[in-house]
């Protein structure tokens, strides 16, 4: 899944899957976006509170509210004036502003992308067999004699110990691997960005699969199983099938996921802010606003108890390489007219409070996924997949091997997934499908421990893990391959 942006400047939010082979963010201008005005989406933030006057204050400096965020002091609003950031420059108690990227999720043909996998069948009464990542961090399931993250009553039903929240494309509530742990969610996605959006927040539709994928690596339980089979999933919708999510969509998720009292949420989302100035056609910018929204949305829930997972991404940045992270938005945004000089920063794993993960593979314990960023930032690595030993040695795209990626859910009623002819099931790679992992393994931990805050949740994923690369912690893999048995033993 690869993603287009429908604005050009602001902070680059991209879901961090490698759906359709590169997983980078592309750019496109408001015109190639298809927008008939020259409209611009900001975000602002407010030095504490919200006023009682925001509406009328963003509206005298030409603006319009689309969401407000009380929460955190913030909001999302829209303008067609080229003086709207000086406008409100001058406003009193306005800490930051800039404008706001969205993103689309764009999908590759098959046919242009190597040869499925055609020896899984479609009828087996189990995919366990195929499930090389999860049978490694729960230890050939024998975690799951320790703790499921619920129970099973008479009736059927389960009685979830702890909840994980999902922020995505969606769900396909009905898959049968995943509706006994669905619990409900929220849909972000305001009317109008297509045709099948009308606003409704309880439409958490999946339409392109990659929430689905992502839940049943936390939680199912059925032909393919999750770290934690026993765990609640809450949906929080923030991409349509080909509408953008703003920083702002997220963080108001975010809130809602910690007002929903979920004990984790995963965040297979990850991009880049521009902190210092950076210009576009000649004038300076900076996502200050943006980062202010991610801090204070992360302090939000962590302060509430909520575990925060989200995954490193998939550029194969070193991420404390400032000049390498600089030279890869330049080379990937500088047709535009931007020009970044220094300062940009991966959010939000890299942010204070988040469990920032990288991407181990199924073949080697010294080398990460090709895609995967590391740097001293990553807390732990858990298996993402990749296309195996040949093709990480050649880089042919031809040597691919898609046996090499995470079999996980996909929704029922979508077309199989090109790298399989399966129905309902998928084989994907990214840090996408890293970080629900250690999202799972996270609910277990507060299924066998409720005391637990999200430090000491923390604590003992990175104390526990499969020490893999350099003796000790190191950049590959941080404190090592997070394992569930390992923690439930400890």
């Amino acid at each position: 899944m690869r993603t287009k942006v429908a604005a050009v400047v602001g902070s680059m939010l991209i879901a961090t899957s490698l759906l359709a082979g590169s997983g980078y963010a592309k750019p496109a201008s408001q015109s190639q976006a298809g927008q008939a005005s020259q409209k611009q989406k900001y975000v602002i933030a407010f030095q504490s509170s919200l006023p009682a006057n925001y509406e009328t204050l963003i509206t005298k400096a030409g603006g319009k509210v689309l969401r407000a965020l009380p929460e955190l002091g913030g909001l999302e609003a829209e303008s067609e004036r080229a003086d709207f950031l000086s406008n409100l420059s001058g406003v009193s108690g306005i800490q930051a502003a800039n404008p706001e990227l969205e993103y689309k999720l764009d999908e590759d043909t098959a046919a242009a992308d190597g040869q499925p996998v055609t020896d899984i069948p479609q009828d087996a009464d189990t995919y366990w067999p195929y499930q090389w990542d999860i049978q490694r961090i729960t230890n050939n399931g024998a975690s799951y004699k320790l703790e499921t993250g619920g129970t099973v009553n008479s009736d059927g039903t389960v009685k979830h110990k702890a909840v994980v929240g999902v922020i995505d494309t969606g769900i396909d509530a009905n898959h049968p691997d995943l509706k006994a742990n669905f619990l409900g969610g929220v849909n972000f996605v305001p009317a109008g960005v297509d045709a099948s959006e009308t606003g409704d927040p309880s439409d958490i539709r999946d339409r392109e699969g990659h929430g689905t994928h992502v839940a049943g690596s936390i939680a199912a339980d059925g032909k393919v199983k999750g770290v934690g089979p026993g765990l609640g999933i809450r949906s929080y919708r923030v991409f349509a099938a080909e509408g953008g999510a703003p920083t702002s969509w997220i963080a108001a998720a975010v809130v809602q996921a910690a007002k929903d009292k979920v004990d984790v949420i995963n965040m297979s989302i990850g991009g880049y802010d521009g902190i210092a100035r950076y210009t576009y056609d000649g004038l300076k910018y900076n996502d200050v606003a943006d980062m202010l929204l991610w801090k204070r949305a992360l302090q939000y829930a962590v302060g509430r108890n909520v575990t925060v997972v989200a995954a490193a991404g998939n550029e194969s940045l070193n991420l404390n390489d400032s000049n390498a992270v600089v030279d890869y938005m330049n080379q990937t945004y500088g047709y535009l007219g931007l020009t970044f000089k220094s300062a940009v920063k991966e959010v939000p794993g890299t942010l204070p409070g988040v469990i920032n993960v990288s991407s181990s593979n199924k073949w080697s314990s010294d080398k990460i996924a090709f895609y995967s960023n590391y740097g001293s930032t990553i807390d732990v690595a858990a298996p993402g997949g990749d296309n195996g030993p040949v093709y990480d040695a050649s880089r042919n795209l031809d040597e691919r091997d898609f046996h090499y990626r995470t079999l996980s859910t996909w929704p029922t009623y979508l077309e199989p997934y090109f790298t399989s002819n399966l129905r309902g099931y998928a084989l994907l790679h990214g840090t996408s499908m890293a970080a629900p992992k250690v999202a799972g393994i996270a609910g277990v931990i507060k299924a066998a421990h409720p005391e637990y805050t999200p430090a000491q949740v923390q604590a003992l994923i990175k104390q526990t893990a499969s020490d893999l690369g350099k003796p000790g912690q190191d950049p590959l893999f941080g404190s090592g391959e997070a394992n569930i048995f390992n923690a439930l033993s400890h």
